[in-house]
């Protein structure tokens, strides 16, 4: 899971594609059975790192890059 450090919402997000990408720019996001987003493009899917979300990916209730962080699934369940 990640969180937007800006507002707070988690896992939503919306993709940037490079403007050299020649295929359809949409994309499918997913659970698997570790709670781990899986996202879809094209025919590939990957579970992304920290990394990818804060070079691709844009919060999409504030507008805001390059702010993601963490959130790990026992952490968020300990705190409550």
């Amino acid at each position: 899971m990640f969180k937007c450090r800006n507002c707070k919402n988690i896992d939503k997000f919306e993709l940037m594609f490079s403007k050299n990408y020649d295929k359809e720019k949409t994309y499918t996001q997913t659970y698997n059975e570790n709670n781990q987003i899986e996202i879809t493009v094209g025919d590939y899917t990957f579970i992304p790192d920290i990394k990818f979300m804060n070079e691709h990916a844009v919060c999409k209730y504030c507008g805001q890059i390059y702010i993601w962080e963490k959130e790990d699934n026992n952490e968020k369940k300990q705190k409550k």
